[in-house]
């Protein structure tokens, strides 16, 4: 067992009995009555978000939490399929688990978050950022560098993006994985 002072961003705690993994917390001393800890919460069974206020010094339940490397093979009607890389075991995983799962690439290697109690999987993670390459775009004209001006552009996973106004079909582009955004386009 532990307390609200072992709260911290990434730590898996059972709660409302199912599994929950903390995105963001603050320790909040008011001037008037006691301290508390307000969570943001992600249940990692089914993706859905949670606000929560804990009493300072309140006991949670901790969960064991493995992560191993897999490796998106495909996806089929039950979810995406993933390789162990150790292993060689495929399981699947169901869509709603993964977040920005539309910026997947057959073979991409992802982070899976592994119950330690029941081997079950969790969730998976994409890496901070993936290249991939522009499908479709509108034609970007010279010189049309200097502003912030953003253009969608469709990527071959399907997934759509905004990108700067210079960007061509055929460009490999670095994008962030947990906000869905440009960063920079890439040589190849």
């Amino acid at each position: 067992m532990a307390t609200t002072a072992d709260i911290k961003n990434g730590l898996c705690i059972h709660y409302n009995n199912d599994i929950y993994q903390v995105i963001e917390f603050l320790h909040v001393k008011p001037g008037k009555g006691p301290a508390f800890v307000r969570t943001k919460l992600r249940s990692l069974t089914n993706g859905r978000v949670l606000d929560n206020t804990f009493s300072s010094g309140h006991r949670i339940e901790t969960v064991r939490v493995e992560r191993r490397s897999f490796q998106y093979l495909y996806r089929e009607e039950a979810g995406f399929v993933l390789m162990d890389n150790e292993t060689f075991e495929q399981v699947t995983i169901k869509e709603g688990l993964i977040e920005n799962s539309n910026l997947m690439k057959e073979g991409m290697t992802v982070e899976m978050l592994i119950n330690g109690a029941t081997e079950e999987p969790l969730t998976a993670e994409l890496p901070a950022t993936v290249e991939l390459e522009v499908t479709y775009t509108e034609p970007g004209l010279k010189g049309d560098t200097a502003t912030n001006t953003l253009k969608p552009a469709t990527v071959e996973t399907g997934a759509e993006i905004k990108v700067p106004l210079f960007i061509n079909t055929g460009d490999f582009v670095k994008i962030d994985t947990r906000n869905n955004t440009y960063l920079e386009r890439v040589k190849k």
